[in-house]
């Protein structure tokens, strides 16, 4: 097994450390995150920092980069108060790629890539029409993190847009249903395979495949 130590890891290049780190923690998910400035100029930017931060109220956690530059999405989330969660699939992942260019503020990631701005249910922020999981959410805390000055975002879920027959009767989510494609690094796309979902785990008993 290769050993790298944390002097190795320190004086690697900035953009090979990058790479490296990013793709250490291991699969991710990846994201299209939709929002609307105040004068209904739209943004979109693909994330792989989404998390699950609880359920009762529904949370999702965002980590953006360090403001010492422009943050189209930052910005418009802040004012707005609201933005959308798309996920990733086949027919639209290189275009969600293309959306991480840095496009000057005026101009719209959906018109340079081709993706199609869609509005639900009078929600300000615009979902993107080809992704076939979506939801919307509301800004809810702002965290910078004192550590490397990164900020984090914590929303709230508020509605769910899902194919059918991908929510089984126990709640979950068949993602590989729905076509989400998940990430490792910053540029490698990924479809998933399932080996098992398992039962509740106990202390006395080995858990069984349930589907």
């Amino acid at each position: 097994m290769q050993h790298i130590s944390s002097e190795q890891i320190s004086a690697m290049e900035q953009r090979y450390r990058a790479a490296f780190i990013n793709s250490l923690g291991g699969f991710k998910s990846v994201v299209l995150v939709g929002t609307a400035n105040d004068a209904g100029a739209t943004n979109l930017a693909i994330f792989n920092s989404l998390f699950h931060l609880g359920a009762n109220p529904p949370l999702c956690g965002l980590i953006f980069r360090p403001d010492s530059v422009e943050r189209h999405t930052l910005s418009n989330l802040e004012a707005s108060g609201c933005y959308t969660i798309n996920h990733l699939n086949e027919s639209i992942y290189q275009q969600a790629h293309q959306t991480s260019a840095r496009y000057p503020a005026e101009i719209s990631e959906f018109e340079a890539t081709g993706l199609t701005p869609a509005y639900k249910n009078g929600f300000q922020a615009p979902f993107v029409e080809e992704s076939l999981l979506q939801f919307s959410v509301l800004f809810r805390e702002k965290i910078q993190l004192s550590i490397n000055n990164t900020i984090l975002i914590i929303g709230q879920i508020q509605d769910v847009w899902i194919p059918e027959n991908v929510q089984q009767p126990d709640g979950f989510l068949d993602l590989e249903k729905a076509g989400t494609l998940t990430c490792s690094g910053l540029d490698s796309y990924h479809q998933t395979k399932r080996l098992a979902r398992l039962s509740y785990a106990k202390p006395d008993k080995l858990p069984d495949i349930i589907l």
